[in-house]
């Protein structure tokens, strides 16, 4: 199968869902067409709410594509790679619909930001998280304000450095990173479809209002991003980083 970003709207619903053949990694490609489709679906007056899911009935997100990460030959190149989930997040960040988060699986590194970055995330009990980067040289740098932001310094810290252990939904939930977890993926798209045909029946200028503050305080991020990607893109070429991404060839 291939990789793909698609937006379907009915009954003012956006659905946003990308896919890719491994475990969902996200290519610079994806990354861009999810940006790109997230700000689209912003501007649609159609839309009302924004649902943003996964293809596939496993893993939600694992991450950056570790083929690119692996190619990655300068800073510059490390930098525009790494500043993808920088512009997801951002589109995100900025869009003026809200965006329910559907995580029926496994999130790994930048799949634990983009749902950190949803405004009120739905789980399985399927949908344990990790962050991993550190143990392979690099760390969770353009993702961290997101994630920080929903569970906490303190909960980011223990996952960045407990990098290669796989945390619970129990503790994703405890912590606020989910709202709410379901036994099946069938209860989690039924509780996902019941929010968010309710918040599209809702005054959307109340929405818009609404997420303005839910947000106050991160519109330095266009540039705190970015200067996160830098430092990944720079670590992502070191002796450490190199020697360990070979064990992965």
């Amino acid at each position: 199968m291939e990789a793909y970003v698609n937006l379907e709207v009915a009954n003012g619903i956006g659905t946003i869902v990308f896919f890719h053949p491994n475990r969902n990694a996200m290519p610079s490609s994806i990354l861009s067409k999810l940006a790109e489709t997230i700000r689209l679906a912003g501007k649609d007056a159609a839309v009302k709410v924004i649902v943003l899911k996964s293809g596939g009935d496993r893993t939600f997100c694992a991450g950056a594509s570790f083929n690119e990460v692996i190619a990655i030959e300068n800073e510059t190149m490390g930098k525009a790679f790494f500043s993808g989930f920088a512009n997801v997040i951002n589109a995100m960040r900025k869009c003026p619909k809200i965006i329910i988060g559907r995580i029926q699986g496994k999130a790994v590194g930048g799949g634990v930001g983009l749902a950190a970055a949803t405004d009120y995330c739905l789980a399985t009990q399927f949908a344990s998280i990790r962050l991993s980067e550190l143990s392979i040289g690099i760390g969770p740098f353009v993702i961290e304000p997101a994630v920080s932001r929903k569970i906490g310094k303190t909960a980011m810290s223990q996952m960045t450095i407990d990098a290669e252990t796989f945390f619970s939904w129990e503790f994703a939930k405890d912590k606020g990173l989910y709202a709410d977890v379901f036994e099946t993926v069938e209860a989690l798209d039924e509780a996902v479809t019941v929010l968010a045909e309710k918040l599209a029946s809702y005054n959307p200028e109340a929405l818009f209002e609404m997420k303005k503050i839910m947000w106050e305080g991160t519109t330095h991020w266009d540039t705190l991003l970015e200067e996160r990607a830098a430092i990944s893109g720079k670590l992502v070429l070191s002796a450490f980083t190199k020697h360990t991404l070979k064990r992965f060839r």
